[in-house]
């Protein structure tokens, strides 16, 4: 069945009465957050076990197996899919076939079209939940700043939220990275609440000035490699690389997750475009406007869900560093040549 979010909240905090949870749309960082309230539910001594869409492409009844699994010590169990798409219909169709699964299914299917057959299979299943996730818009991301700042002991103002959620690109998961800094910075908890200002913001360096990125995010969104690789030099040169690019390219994917939904949902391009606002700076409509059209959802998500890794490898001791960050802007300007 089709869940709107106050459903789909109850269900994975309740889990008895659903036995699959399809966790789709651009947003992954949105999905993902929902696959705690699972985690949850379940508890911290329950046994979770992870699949690929890939692993299931290769042997189905692995799915089924597993849901219908007891645990030999008698603790409970559930399922997490991961990366994930049609290729796993059989597998599902498995699972649903199966009289009793006592192990709830969570899949992270990230952005699927409405022809999917995965979709329509979960929207048909009385006993299947699917939730589709977007970026939030401007107002909705303000609020989720606030909402993620109390639990980590942080009091918002309206004007500094937006600021954090700008400067993440309204992603939930790099904003939860910034006030986790924040709250270390400030020595914040819920249990000792502090306020978070625009000082604490220049000091930590979330909201420090990138300097002129559109060049190279036009670059790696557009597809051209050769400038790519001479922006990243430039920018090198001027002292910018590695996580400053990332977040650089991670913002525009996340408007153009926002964007292509939209053209996904039956607009032109063009009339998208004519009614993002102030969302596209008026020098860039034209760039943008073309990756929107090239760029599918699915695309989009990948993408994102890779520069959140790529930042996650160049800030961990013994990482690759730099190298991590460059590899995926080249890997990303590949798929988009891809597109032309």
């Amino acid at each position: 069945m089709k869940a709107n979010r106050a459903q789909i909240e109850r269900a994975l905090k309740a889990p008895e009465e659903t036995r699959l949870f399809l966790l789709h749309g651009p947003d992954e960082a949105g999905s993902r957050a929902l696959v705690e309230l699972l985690a949850n539910a379940m508890g911290g001594g329950a046994e979770r076990i992870d699949f690929t869409g890939a692993d299931l492409k290769v042997d189905p009844a692995r799915l089924a197996d597993e849901a219908a699994a007891i645990s030999m010590f008698g603790d409970k169990r559930w399922i997490l899919v991961e990366q994930a798409g049609d290729e796993i219909l059989s597998a599902v169709e498995a699972l649903v076939e199966v009289p009793a699964a006592g192990n709830p299914v969570a899949i992270v299917a990230g952005a699927l079209k409405a022809s999917s057959k995965l979709l329509k299979l979960a929207l048909a299943e009385p006993s299947a939940a699917a939730f589709a996730s977007y970026p939030p818009d401007a107002q909705q991301a303000g609020a989720l700043v606030a909402e993620l700042g109390r639990e980590q002991g942080l009091g918002i103002s309206s004007d500094v939220a937006r600021r954090i959620a700008n400067a993440a690109g309204g992603n939930r998961a790099l904003i939860a990275q910034e006030l986790g800094k924040l709250a270390l910075y400030l020595d914040a908890s819920p249990a000792s609440p502090k306020p978070l200002d625009h000082d604490a913001i220049d000091a930590v360096g979330a909201g420090a000035e990138e300097g002129d990125l559109t060049r190279l995010v036009d670059s790696v969104a557009g597809g051209d490699s050769a400038d790519t690789e001479a922006e990243i030099a430039r920018l090198r040169a001027e002292g910018k690389e590695g996580i400053t690019l990332i977040r650089a390219l991670l913002r525009r994917m996340i408007l153009l997750a926002r964007l292509r939904a939209e053209v996904e949902q039956g607009r032109s391009v063009g009339a998208v475009m004519a009614s993002s606002g102030n969302a596209v700076f008026f020098k860039e409509k034209d760039a943008v406007g073309a990756q929107v059209g090239r760029w599918r959802s699915e695309l989009i998500a990948k993408a994102v869900g890779r520069l959140v890794e790529a930042e996650r490898q160049v800030m961990s001791p013994g990482g690759p560093g730099i190298v991590a960050a460059d590899a995926e802007l080249f890997a990303i300007c590949r798929q988009a040549a891809r597109l032309r």
